[in-house]
């Protein structure tokens, strides 16, 4: 059985911790790279999990914030717990998500 991976996305932490905690401060930059998104894109794009992401956008996020891809995206483990429900059935409950997944486990951030 193979392992289920998840991910987690530090965008908003990343954004925190160079000084930018409005998604407004992030439009300007990504434009300056060719990227051009709505406000509400920028919103969901900070706010929520992206699903999909263009791999021109993910490498302006990355010059933008001076890190590396695994400091965005965290690999982790998806697993799955079993509830009952009402009716007595099992179903499945939400992932919970266990950092680091085999040779996908994150490197120590670097000293800027």
């Amino acid at each position: 059985m193979t392992a289920k991976l998840n991910y987690q996305w530090h965008l908003r932490e990343l954004m925190a911790a160079r000084g930018m905690f409005s998604t407004t401060d992030l439009r300007p930059l990504l434009a300056e790279r060719g990227i051009n998104l709505s406000a509400s894109q920028v919103f969901r794009l900070v706010t929520e999990r992206p699903e999909r992401l263009s791999m021109k956008t993910l490498m302006a996020l990355l010059d933008i914030l001076g890190c590396r891809m695994e400091e965005l995206i965290e690999p982790v483990r998806a697993t799955g717990q079993q509830r009952k429900t009402a009716s007595g059935e099992t179903a499945a409950t939400a992932d919970t998500s266990e950092p680091g997944v085999g040779s996908f486990r994150p490197k120590p951030a670097r000293i800027l």
